[in-house]
């Protein structure tokens, strides 16, 4: 981490100035730039298109992004990962009675007046709804965790107050109100609760909004155009229009910023942070997210279901060198899946070491012997296995391929199949059907550390998001006991346990926790970046 900063104090110094703006440039008539669009943003994405824009169904983080355009939930989280009400006039906790003492029963009061973008009322009655859609068999949903812990829902008279009645306590509960994960949104019980399911309800690509903005087109490869709803209930945003910009890769996106096509480009790739310099007109901030790249194994493949071969892998490769080179040392190694600022981050885990010795030993004790040319095999098969990334990036790449070169050198042979984001994440692609071996990609946490549906057995793809297909039961057990109390104490050493026992099992190599660098307009006002889920938490309060 040391050295994480240095580079970044390094690069504030020469190439930022004081890492606040790069030259405003501003016209004098009007005091804005040239290439400024008044009250129209657009949003650079390097090749990230969304899956689907129901929330029930995505598996992109440009999904996570777009719905906090799109949508209202009942919470949003500030930029320290803190609830903040939404939908709903109030917080529950136990303190203000919306948390029962038992913790089995949450009221939520739904705002007063709120539409959808048809001018429909959005009420207590859409949650519900979305909590049926949510439990129907026939909807092929990516997570249930949370809502299958919910008995009942009672509605007052003027629906306007939902009373939610528990099995068991559940202390994630009220972060599947807000995004990511199983978080679902409410949706329209008017248009949607007659159809049979939502599996390809053309809401999924065409939705009606309850938030800021509101989708008038989906340039399927291009772009999705928003324009400012005008029943959003605090008021029409701020801003008229987003484009939110779909370009092929990172390079390319580099140049639309250098040449003002577009206003926002974020997280930008390490390799390009040094370029910073060159830009004007634009403010450049860096946040530390709760984005952490890791290398997952699908536990599932014989050539990969011995942790031994899984630990060979882990200390074979050089994970320092790979952050330090390739991704130029601007990111936080990492030890787990809990943002390590996080209340429940675990402690005293050490990464893996690089040592090739060790993993020789390793496979060599799994049966995994080196032949004439120095490759492995094992009954005659041959010890090799792929890995999947999404190449828009070209540090991806990159780091796979140093990989490949550095396993060989083990006698393992890595063989390298990418796909696009919209692919490789979408319900019938590799990761959620299992034809995978490896995958080097990001994955996204919200604040709570609830993580039950990546490690317990009965998260296992077609069920939930389990997709190192690993089944073990300490992992089962304990990620459930720490959604049954609200207890932060015992909760934290549940996720200290099964830290250390994610360490020992080896499903995942944790490569770094995401420094990211945005570049915004200086033009644009009321950007806050946030460090969980997405920048976008404040939207409709842009103006530019």
């Amino acid at each position: 981490m040391k050295t994480a900063l240095l580079a970044w104090f390094a690069v504030c110094a020469l190439a930022l100035g004081a890492c606040t703006k790069v030259d405003r440039a501003q016209t004098p008539d009007g005091g804005r730039h040239a290439w400024t669009h008044p009250g129209h943003l657009t949003i650079g994405t390097a090749g990230e298109e969304p899956d689907s824009l129901n929330e029930m169904y995505a598996h992109s983080d440009a999904t996570d992004q777009l719905a906090n355009l799109i949508y209202e939930p009942l919470f949003r989280y500030d930029p320290h990962g803190d609830f903040v009400p939404a939908a709903a006039t109030e917080v529950p906790t136990t303190q203000n009675g919306g948390i029962s003492p038992d913790g089995k029963t949450v009221v939520i009061h739904f705002r007063m007046g709120m539409k959808w973008s048809d001018g429909e009322p959005y009420d207590a009655r859409d949650f519900v709804f979305t909590w049926h859609a949510a439990m129907n068999p026939a909807n092929n949903v990516k997570l249930r965790t949370g809502w299958d812990d919910i008995t009942r829902i009672d509605l007052s008279p003027d629906n306007r107050t939902a009373t939610i009645h528990l099995k068991q306590v559940y202390a994630g509960l009220l972060g599947i109100f807000a995004f990511g994960g199983a978080a679902y949104p409410p949706l329209p019980a008017h248009l949607l609760a007659k159809l049979p399911d939502l599996n390809r309800a053309p809401f999924n690509a065409h939705p009606l909004s309850s938030g800021p903005f509101v989708v008038t087109r989906w340039n399927h490869g291009a772009s999705i155009e928003l324009a400012a709803n005008p029943y959003y209930w605090r008021g029409k945003p701020g801003l008229q229009a987003i484009t939110y910009k779909i370009v092929p890769n990172a390079d390319t996106l580099f140049n639309e910023l250098a040449t003002h096509e577009v206003d926002v480009y974020e997280s930008i790739p390490e390799s390009q942070i040094p370029r910073l310099s060159t830009l004007r007109g634009y403010h450049v901030d860096k946040q530390l997210v709760a984005n952490y790249r890791r290398l997952e194994f699908n536990v599932s493949k014989p050539n990969l279901s011995d942790v031994r071969v899984r630990r060979a892998v882990a200390e074979g490769i050089d994970w320092d060198r790979i952050n330090q080179t390739i991704y130029h040392g601007y990111n936080v190694r990492a030890v787990s899946d809990i943002l390590p600022s996080s209340w429940a981050a675990p402690s005293g885990i050490a990464a893996y070491p690089h040592d090739l010795s060790a993993s020789k030993q390793l496979l060599d004790a799994a049966g995994w012997r080196a032949g004439a040319d120095g490759m492995r095999t094992k009954n005659g098969v041959p010890l090799t296995f792929s890995v999947s990334t999404t190449p828009s990036k070209p540090a991806n790449v990159q780091a796979e391929v140093q990989m490949q070169q550095e396993l060989k050198g083990l006698g393992i042979t890595l063989e390298i199949k990418n796909y696009p984001p919209s692919l490789l994440f979408s319900r019938e692609g590799p990761i959620y059907t299992g034809k995978f071996d490896t995958e080097f990609t990001i994955a996204t946490n919200a604040p709570d550390p609830d993580n039950e549906g990546l490690w317990s057995g009965k998260f296992i793809p077609p069920h939930g998001a389990n997709t190192t297909w690993l089944n073990d039961p300490l992992l089962t057990q304990a990620s459930h006991d720490a959604l049954l109390t609200f207890d932060r104490a015992k909760r934290k050493a549940l996720y200290q346990r099964m830290a250390v026992r994610i360490h020992e099992t080896v499903p995942v190599v944790y490569l770094y926790w995401q420094n990211s660098f945005n570049a915004v307009n200086s033009d644009l006002k009321g950007w806050q970046p946030a460090s969980y889920i997405s920048n976008y938490w404040n939207c409709w309060e842009w103006t530019i």
